[in-house]
């Protein structure tokens, strides 16, 4: 009986746990978007290259995440949006986020990118303890 050839989407992930928040350092978007599909998981992209202050980076995440209507551009928002409505609606297969070119400057400086990456990181809890995957992945500019 001939053993069937096994495709290990997870090849880009290996190593890398199932619930964190990490820089994308080697990773390529086109990867993680195939181990994405591969897994079944949500693929989740939001380009931040436009992006000056703390509105424009929760706006085009927002847009990209296409996050619903009532979400209200704020960081408590952002977290609200990623966790319980997604929850409610069903089984959730698991989550791989890339979040490409934070801003780095004096409008968007180390405390908003921590914040932001800590509603990430936040998020990733709220799924592990759900244990579902959720997987970040980010990048200054």
């Amino acid at each position: 009986m001939d053993t069937p050839i096994r495709h290990d989407q997870e090849t880009p992930l290996k190593g890398v746990r199932s619930n964190i928040v990490q820089s994308i350092r080697a990773y390529r978007v086109s990867d993680l978007q195939d181990a994405a599909q591969g897994l079944g998981h949500h693929f989740l992209y939001a380009n931040l290259a436009e992006a000056q202050s703390k509105q424009d980076v929760l706006d085009l995440i927002g847009a990209q995440f296409t996050l619903p209507s009532h979400f209200g551009k704020n960081f408590d928002a952002l977290y609200d949006c990623m966790t319980d409505p997604l929850h409610k609606s069903g089984p959730q297969p698991g989550f791989i986020v890339v979040l490409e070119q934070i801003p780095a400057h004096a409008k968007f400086d180390k405390e908003a990118r921590e914040q932001l990456l800590d509603i990430f990181r936040d998020t990733a809890d709220y799924w592990g303890d759900r244990k579902i995957p959720f997987r970040c992945f980010y990048s200054f500019r």
